[in-house]
């Protein structure tokens, strides 16, 4: 999983699977004392950054992350294909 920490406490993480080629981001939290302070987003962008320079297809079972993405469109292209749908 990739964490965002504050202050050596982490504050949100973001669960994955990884298979040949491809990346799916199942789960993503957000520590409640930290929610409003942008944690989410930005862990959101560097998992998926992480993601983009891996060249690893994205494929975006959560939630948070697909809205993420809805609200970021340059990450669609690299969106697995058939999922695509669903952050467009």
């Amino acid at each position: 999983r990739f964490e965002a920490m504050v202050d050596g406490e982490v504050a949100g993480f973001a669960e994955y699977r990884r298979t040949p080629g491809k990346v799916t981001f199942t789960h993503t939290v957000v520590n409640p004392r930290f929610e409003g302070q942008g944690i989410g987003g930005q862990l959101a962008k560097n998992v998926l950054d992480a993601a983009v320079e891996a060249d690893l297809k994205i494929i975006p079972e959560c939630e948070f992350i697909a809205g993420y993405i809805k609200k970021h469109p340059d990450y669609i292209e690299h969106v697995d294909e058939p999922f695509r749908v669903r952050v467009q």
